[in-house]
């Protein structure tokens, strides 16, 4: 990019009063007075022949450490500044990097005279609050003539890319079980496969009898079978909603980064148990590699203007299929047509629903309404207004045989969806 050349403040009263005083000079045939306006009028021209080839000699660099952080953790960046010349120096320089302004303020230095061959660096914090990748720089440098009359300015080099990943909170340590309580509560996984006791799974044709789980036959009056020895070909799926219209909210308060930060949460926690995972949104299926892959495809997820939940629950290439341990849902606000959606989920997996609360309801009673529905076709319901909130709420569905129970009662009034 070519150098922009502008009179500074200084320079363009120079220009005006040098103007004012050759006239004046003239009219009143004043040599002296003609003089000075003459210098006046000389003295930024001047200037800006001295800055001929100063931007060329600036280099400069950029990193950033590290480039990969957590929405609310610091990055550093580095930048150096330095002179190519060996003869020639570069006088007066500032310095303005340009970021977005989620990052924050432009941050601006001046660095003052810079010698042949002389390197200064300069380094300031980032802290961004809300996932996504950032373009840092790129660097806008500007050069000063000694009496700073004109100023020269140029963009320089590529901008840097900051990736911020979704906030997440722990549901859980490895070595324990989901929901228990010191070292001799019995061990459960969060899918049901576990050493004592496993949440077990309606009976299915080829099923053998001595897997049956007696208690819970009784208790649900169809038999009931074990899941440990079905583990190897179970998977877990995760949906996640990201409908623009089924969210409110802006930057870090947004309902749909509450979503993103709790499924985050949750796939994290099933991998670190080695769990098979399936991760989709309503555009499609999300990568699942490793924990690190999770995070960078969720730090750039966008809301879609997608309006049914449908193709990610039972669509084609969908969540919905057979031999699934755990299926969890992290919602948006909900129509008719998406908790129809949900309930044809099969009812062999473990169901968990997490509802944002501060997503874009129709009405406040409409979240206990979608909780009462889903309840009632064995759903475990799960309210949440932040993703703090998230732990305690897993641990008490997951470890609980008989299902889940919203502590909201679910009203009668005629359903509607969101607006």
């Amino acid at each position: 990019m070519r150098p922009h050349r502008t009179l500074t403040a200084r320079g363009g009263l120079m220009a005006t009063f040098g103007t004012i005083a050759l006239v004046v000079g003239l009219v009143v045939g004043q040599r002296e007075i003609v003089g000075v306006g003459l210098l006046l009028l000389l003295l930024p021209p001047i200037g800006a022949l001295t800055l001929i080839g100063a931007l060329g000699r600036v280099t400069h660099s950029r990193d950033l450490r590290p480039r990969r952080v957590a929405a609310g953790s610091d990055s550093r960046v580095l930048i150096r500044i330095g002179n190519s010349s060996l003869a020639w120096p570069v006088g007066r320089i500032r310095i303005e990097d340009t970021v977005p302004a989620l990052l924050g303020h432009e941050p601006r230095y001046t660095l003052g005279h810079l010698g042949p061959r002389a390197v200064r660096d300069i380094t300031y914090l980032v802290r961004p609050a809300v996932r996504g990748r950032y373009p840092v720089g790129p660097l806008r440098i500007t050069v000063l003539d000694p009496l700073g009359c004109v100023r020269a300015t140029r963009d320089l080099g590529a901008p840097s890319s900051l990736l911020v990943t979704p906030r997440f909170v722990p549901l859980g340590s490895p070595g324990t079980s989901d929901g228990s309580h010191g070292e001799d509560a019995p061990r459960r996984s969060v899918t049901g496969v576990g050493e004592q006791d496993p949440i077990p799974r309606a009976y299915r044709h080829g099923d053998e009898l001595r897997r049956v789980h007696w208690r819970s036959t009784a208790k649900h009056g169809e038999l009931m079978v074990r899941r440990e020895e079905q583990h190897h070909r179970e998977h877990d799926v995760l949906v996640l909603d990201t409908r623009d219209h089924a969210h409110l909210g802006e930057d870090e308060d947004d309902s749909l980064e509450t979503a993103v930060s709790a499924a985050a949460s949750i796939v994290l926690h099933l991998m670190e148990r080695g769990h098979r995972l399936r991760l989709h949104t309503e555009r499609g299926r999300l990568g699942t590699e490793n924990p690190s892959e999770v995070l960078e495809e969720l730090a750039v997820v966008e809301a879609s203007e997608a309006t049914s939940l449908a193709g990610a629950v039972v669509g084609p290439g969908g969540a919905h299929g057979p031999s699934i341990g755990l299926f969890v849902a992290v919602l948006g606000a909900l129509s008719a047509e998406d908790v129809s959606s949900l309930i044809s989920v099969d009812d062999s997996a473990t169901r968990v629903a997490v509802l944002c609360s501060g997503a874009d309801w129709p009405d406040p009673e409409a979240p206990s309404r979608a909780a009462g529905l889903l309840s009632e076709h064995g759903w475990r319901v799960l309210s949440i207004d932040h993703p703090t909130e998230l732990p305690a709420l897993w641990h008490r569905a997951l470890s609980t045989e008989d299902g889940w129970a919203p502590t909201a009662t679910a009203s009668r009034t005629p359903w509607e969806g969101p607006r």
